[in-house]
């Protein structure tokens, strides 16, 4: 009777892993067009005046301008590249996950200040805009004193 209980527990756990990776809300299956280009989302930013709340790490743009100024700065160091699936849910969602600022700086009646962007660009600004911010999204690596071996 013990022979078949090491494969039922494999298909359990093969069952389970493939439960955490599918559905509507996964990322898992989320891919954006390759024809992003850097410089067409970086004309498309200034033209959707991103600029005006948003600072982009390494990138010469206008100032912003909002007030109060939202502390939001894209691009720059980090320890794990955002996803595209991330990066297109805060451009058309942005309330669905507040960045890690002081609420009160960067909300407005408890939703994102940020409008909602999806029926104010085309599908390929998008997809530019995306291609642009991740170009400037660099991965620290781990320090090796902290690495696993």
């Amino acid at each position: 009777m013990q022979h078949w209980l090491k494969p039922l527990a494999i298909a359990t756990l093969l069952s389970a892993g493939v439960a955490c990776e599918s559905g509507r809300h996964s990322s898992s299956g989320f891919r954006l067009p390759a024809d992003g280009d850097v410089e067409r989302g970086k004309a498309a930013f200034v033209a959707l005046e991103c600029h005006n709340c948003h600072e982009v790490s390494g990138v010469d743009l206008p100032r912003p301008a909002a007030q109060p100024m939202v502390p939001v700065v894209l691009g720059g160091e980090v320890i794990k590249e955002p996803s595209d699936g991330y990066l297109v849910t805060s451009v058309i969602y942005p309330s669905y996950r507040l960045a890690r600022y002081p609420k009160n700086q960067i909300t407005s009646g408890g939703k994102s200040r940020m409008p909602h962007y999806a029926e104010k660009m085309t599908v390929q600004q998008l997809v530019d805009i995306v291609a642009f911010l991740q170009s400037r999204y660099t991965v620290r690596p781990m320090p090796t004193r902290y690495a696993y071996h």
